[in-house]
Formats: C-alpha cells, structure tokens, sequence
C-alpha cells in the first residue's frame, strides 16, 4: 500500500520521509549544505557521497586487486575490468561496453 502521494505529481509513497524527500524535486528545497564548499543537497545521503571529494576516504576496495574507491558505482565499473563484463550493448551494431558512458562516446 503507497499511501502517501505528491500533490504536484501523483506519485504514491509508502512512507512520509519518502514523500518529503521526493517533493524537494518540486520546490528546489537543499536543506542539507556541505561545511567545506557551501554546495546544497536536497538528501542527506547525497551530501555524505559528496562530502568524500573533500577527503582522501576511499572506503569500497577492489576484490581483485590494490585499488579502493570513493564511490561504490566506481569500483563497480572497475570490477568489469576483472571480470570482463560489459553489460551495455549497442543496439545499432551489438558492440557491448563495460558502462553506459563508453556507450555513449560510441
């Protein structure tokens, strides 16, 4: 049951905190700022990811080898090149990259 819905779209929720958090897509709202840039976010968890290009924290390490990451998303791709993943197909030729960026360069 999404109980919970957004005046300005429609969209239901199944709790409050996400209707909140959704509805600063609307009104702009950035009530969370980083201390050493000033920069705003409308989630704080988008301020805890940011606040890490401010520091050397590099707190997902690679499996395979030497390397750590800020971002989870980055040692995701980087993994692939480990595995040899490449879960992005182009639909035009069917040559496939290991994200969606190589992609779209192609």
């Amino acid at each position: 049951e999404r109980p919970y819905g957004c005046a300005a779209c429609g969209k239901t929720f199944t709790n409050p905190s996400d209707l909140t958090k959704h509805q600063r897509s609307h009104t702009g709202e950035r009530p969370y700022g980083c201390g050493a840039c000033g920069k705003r976010f409308s989630q704080q968890s988008n301020l805890s990811m940011h606040q890490r290009s401010h520091t050397q924290e590099r707190p997902y390490p690679c499996g395979a080898c030497a390397k750590s990451f800020k971002y989870l998303a980055d040692l995701t791709v980087h993994e692939r090149s480990h595995t040899g993943e490449r879960p992005f197909p182009c639909p035009r030729c069917g040559k496939s990259f290991s994200n969606k960026s190589s992609l779209a360069r192609h």
